[in-house]
């Protein structure tokens, strides 16, 4: 049985289409990826998934259930960890998960028994009984995944987990979420902007504008890009796009960055390439600099939508919907 299985949902706000038609199946146990820029439509998929927004057409089944019809019965096979914090920052860690273990009816000898081993996992025992309030911000997050797993659920559910914190506790929080992962045997479903961190993932779908555009294990994805990656900086990009085009017969792609040039054997193809932009034209073209590389997850979106992700600010609409998180638009 797939641990989430979506089919055609889709969610507006009034004229507006937050996310428009997604399908996709998540399999047991896999760490599944939802890759997007801000506003894609990521955090409606998962409150959606999560029950916390009622779809406005398609159905989802999370655990075997109905997201409409069997909302209770989703809700105590999952877990989540909100994009913003969520704990009661004047409680301890420990009172924390207590407070959890209450709402999902986990008895206290079990209780005690899992909060010391997940606290040991995210090493945090030491400051079980101190409070929250004085916790660093990847302590909290820590202990956030910590509770998320508390009641064993059958799905993790985490939006953009390490959104804020700096890039050593991001690598920091990852060691937890694998590990965590590869102990509870949970299905980890994770929403990212962030690039480097959907290399982890069994499969990524990549989602831009509600829509989904692309999906597989990353190593197909960036096969999608077909060879080397060649990046140029010239005295006029634009100028240099049309020589190659004219001159090779090539398909360069101007960018923010420079002229985006992919094809196989990259190292053969740079000698032609300063040739084209060089030699036997005029006005003569200055080549600043000129790299090579294999094609990221970034080439691939880029491919794909034309422009590069960007940390871009939230629109008004998905401010609101952020700051409704917890009680879900109905």
């Amino acid at each position: 049985m797939n641990a989430i299985e979506a089919e055609r949902l889709t969610r507006r706000f009034g004229d507006f289409t937050a996310v428009r038609e997604v399908s996709f199946v998540v399999g047991e146990g896999e760490l599944f990826a939802f890759l997007g820029p801000n506003g894609a439509g990521k955090t409606t998929t998962i409150n959606m998934l999560c029950t916390l927004l009622r779809p406005t057409a398609g159905t989802a089944r999370v655990g075997g259930h109905d997201i409409v019809r069997e909302s209770h019965a989703v809700r105590r096979r999952i877990g989540l960890v909100f994009q913003d914090p969520s704990l009661d920052d004047r409680l301890t860690a420990w009172q924390n998960l207590a407070f959890h273990a209450m709402l999902y009816d986990v008895p206290r000898r079990v209780f005690e028994e899992r909060a010391k081993r997940l606290l040991e996992l995210v090493d945090l025992l030491d400051h079980a009984h101190q409070e929250v309030r004085t916790f660093s911000g990847g302590m909290k997050r820590r202990l956030e995944l910590a509770r998320g797993l508390l009641h064993q659920p059958k799905v993790l559910f985490l939006d953009e987990p390490t959104l804020g914190l700096d890039p050593q506790t991001r690598r920091h929080i990852w060691d937890y979420i694998l590990r965590l992962r590869d102990t509870e045997g949970t299905t980890v479903f994770f929403t990212t902007h962030y690039m480097e961190e959907t290399e982890r993932a069994d499969r990524i779908a990549i989602i831009d504008h509600g829509r989904i555009i692309a999906l597989d294990a990353p190593d197909d994805l960036k096969s999608m890009i077909g060879g080397d990656v060649i990046l140029l900086r010239t005295s006029d990009d634009a100028r240099a796009v049309e020589r190659l085009r004219e001159a090779l017969g090539m398909d360069p792609r101007p960018t923010t960055e420079g002229v985006l040039v992919e094809a196989p054997r990259g190292d053969q193809l740079i000698p032609r390439l300063l040739g084209a932009l060089q030699n036997g034209a005029e006005p003569s073209l200055t080549v600043h600099s000129i790299s090579l590389r294999r094609p990221s997850l970034e080439d691939v979106f880029i491919k794909l939508t034309g422009r590069a992700i960007r940390d871009e600010e939230a629109s008004p609409l998905e401010r609101m919907r952020l700051s409704h998180r917890l009680w879900g638009r109905r």
